[in-house]
């Protein structure tokens, strides 16, 4: 039965994408079919064989690993501050971000990380029909966050017809920055965590490809990463990297301060007509019905779909501040969908950032990015439900 309903869940979610296309005579539907196959086995392979849980204890140790080197530079400077056993959130978690993008600015100034997505990405165009460019996009937005994974197009923004550029926003919004996985990590399962990153990259190139779909010449169809990074050493890189970290570090902090002081206040204005009732509640209500589909228990769906309408209305933080708690009581499968869930950038909050950025790189498209915002995040929540059904058919 689960099977089933994983199924038409499935179909649900490309038929609301069939029915928000622009263009639908000119889909790529083998394309498409053949993402979601490769999707399929790669999620069959992580979960189901020793060797693709190995390869995901693997990574997770690495990250583990990481995470130590982090915190030693962490509590060298504000080790003194522990002021309870959980310690303070901004330090012990959020702080991590300055380690890890550190690393991923030395490596992208190497020329090793934009080499490696470029390849794949073009492994990817090759097998699914798919232009080059949203192809490195959608590889590229696993590795960097919404506005570096745009900016490291910014050279080929002009070849960017409005389907493209819906494409290549889709990506961005559907994926989370390498740099923040080890946030990530400390709140939720990494195994969780850890698989979402390729699923939404293929969830969104297949949402996106069926509400914008995209025909490109052979002379527009190219790559360029010569221009990905402007630091010119090693030190500089890492220098540029910390303060980009921090910078993450306190807009998510800041971010955090407001949206959860926001929904108490909305859930003070509700109980004041409605007593003992609040704004996760009537989400996990909303969302119930989907979340049946996704192959959360139905005992469980209510309070599930209240952590992931938390996610869509603030962020992937404070959604996973909020369901920390409950995993002690929940089914590991019911954590593994919501978790694979929240992995995103999918929220409102996601439209300002994506337009702001654009608008940084090219005015002109920005007021593209704009008239198409709300259907960005319709197609940004179809492909956190797309990539957790898909999850949570092999758990």
């Amino acid at each position: 039965m689960d099977i089933i309903l994983g199924i038409l869940a499935i179909i649900i979610t490309f038929g609301l994408a069939y029915l928000m296309s622009n263009d639908k005579k000119n889909i790529n539907y083998k394309g498409i079919g053949i993402m979601l196959v490769l999707q399929l086995l790669i999620t069959w392979f992580m979960f189901s064989t020793e060797i693709g849980n190995a390869i995901i204890n693997g990574i997770s140790a690495v990250f583990n690993k990481l995470i130590e080197f982090g915190m030693e530079g962490i509590n060298f400077v504000v080790g003194g501050f522990v002021v309870n056993e959980g310690g303070v959130f901004f330090f012990n978690v959020l702080l991590l971000v300055v380690f890890f993008a550190t690393i991923l600015s030395v490596l992208t100034y190497l020329k090793i990380l934009p080499t490696i997505i470029k390849y794949i990405g073009g492994l990817i165009s090759r097998i699914t029909g798919l232009p080059k460019i949203e192809s490195f996009n959608g590889v590229n937005s696993i590795f960097f966050g919404q506005s570096e994974a745009l900016i490291a197009i910014r050279s080929q923004f002009h070849h960017l017809t409005a389907n493209r550029l819906y494409i290549v926003s889709a990506s961005a919004m559907s994926s989370v920055s390498a740099s923040i996985v080890g946030a990530y990590i400390q709140m939720l399962p990494a195994e969780y965590i850890l698989v979402a990153l390729p699923l939404n990259m293929f969830s969104a190139l297949m949402v996106a490809s069926i509400i914008a779909p995209v025909n490109v010449s052979r002379e527009e169809d190219y790559v360029d990463v010569s221009n990905v990074s402007d630091d010119r050493s090693v030190f500089e890189a890492m220098g540029n990297g910390a303060l980009e970290g921090g910078k993450i570090a306190l807009i998510v902090a800041a971010m955090l301060i407001a949206f959860i002081a926001s929904l108490e206040l909305v859930n003070w204005i509700i109980q004041a007509v409605f007593a003992g009732v609040t704004l996760q509640q009537i989400l996990g209500y909303i969302l119930a019905p989907i979340g049946i589909l996704m192959g959360i228990a139905p005992s469980e769906v209510v309070e599930a779909g209240s952590i992931m309408g938390t996610k869509i209305v603030t962020n992937e933080f404070v959604a996973m501040l909020e369901f920390q708690p409950l995993l002690d009581t929940m089914s590991e499968k019911t954590i593994g969908i919501v978790s694979v869930f929240l992995t995103s950038f999918a929220n409102f909050s996601s439209i300002g950032i994506i337009a702001g950025t654009v608008k940084g790189i090219d005015s002109e498209k920005a007021g593209i990015v704009s008239g198409f915002g709300m259907k960005l995040l319709a197609g940004a929540i179809l492909t956190s439900i797309l990539s957790a059904t898909i999850a949570g058919l092999f758990l």
